[in-house]
């Protein structure tokens, strides 16, 4: 079962409202508690046929031995407003992971742990190295 949240209506939207409708989302998240995040409005995108609000949310495992992370891992996330169709209708909700082209929608796939610790692990590999 794909969860997912009733996102606002163009006309609702605000940056804050967007920034805490995807908390609410990333909420339903399975990943284990040790994960810790932070998120942050990025920026305003203007295009021909809509808006686009893009946020980052930056996630860390911190330890006690580690307290600051050696590495972090980061989803952006778009939230994209129509300037076609009408403001009754949700907003359109898009993310994609840090080194990553690939483009999820919240309605269409289950947000996985592993892809967290892949870019983590990824990292620290590409550390090592240099």
């Amino acid at each position: 079962v794909i969860k997912n949240i009733q996102w606002t209506t163009g006309n609702n939207f605000t940056v804050e409202r967007g920034w805490q409708q995807i908390e609410e989302y990333i909420s339903m998240w399975e990943v284990h508690k040790s994960w810790l995040h932070w998120s942050e409005f990025l920026q305003e995108e203007e295009l021909k046929y809509s808006k686009r609000y893009h946020y980052r949310v930056c996630w860390s495992v911190p330890t006690r031995r580690k307290p600051i992370p050696r590495a972090t891992a980061s989803v952006y996330f778009v939230i994209e407003i129509s300037k076609i169709k009408p403001a009754t209708l949700p907003v359109e909700v898009f993310f994609t992971l840090e080194s990553s082209r690939l483009i999820h929608r919240p309605e269409q796939c289950q947000f996985r742990e592993e892809w967290l610790k892949d870019i983590i692990e990824n990292k620290m590999i590409l550390m090592e190295r240099l």
